[in-house]
């Protein structure tokens, strides 16, 4: 069965942010990723560079609170009310397919379904509610 974990949006604290999350829950974070990481940083100003690209707190036994900078740079726009993203954890590429399927049905797609640098199969939705949804399946790490 799939997992549904919060996904937060932030306009350049994120770290910030994720730092007084981890003050308050305790844990560590068990990812963390800078935008100087990704194979598109060289696009970036050494400012957006050092910026959130994703950062994970587990905040109890079935959560994981999860985050990003959302960059103007990169075309991301952010208003407040619209920086939640409910993002599910599938258990296959064919259950993610599904869920994406069902969920993107009357809505907008804003990332189809796709392979990604992080070694995901991943891909972004808004349902016919304006619910915005993130699909994600993790291949198996050899």
């Amino acid at each position: 069965m799939a997992t549904v974990n919060p996904y937060l949006n932030f306009l350049g604290n994120t770290e910030e942010a994720f730092n007084f999350y981890k003050s308050v829950f305790g844990g560590e974070f068990v990812g963390l990723q800078r935008f100087k990481d990704t194979p598109e940083a060289d696009k970036l100003s050494a400012a957006d560079q050092d910026k959130i690209m994703h950062v994970a707190l587990p905040i109890g036994s079935n959560t994981i609170l999860m985050g990003t900078d959302a960059l103007e740079s990169m075309g991301h726009t952010l208003t407040l009310g619209n920086n939640l993203s409910l993002a599910i954890g599938a258990e296959s590429k064919e259950e993610a397919e599904k869920i994406f399927n069902g969920l993107a049905e009357g809505g907008e797609v804003e990332m189809p379904l796709q392979d990604t640098f992080w070694g995901a199969y991943f891909g972004m939705t808004a349902d016919k509610f304006g619910i915005k949804w993130m699909v994600n399946f993790d291949y198996p790490q050899n």
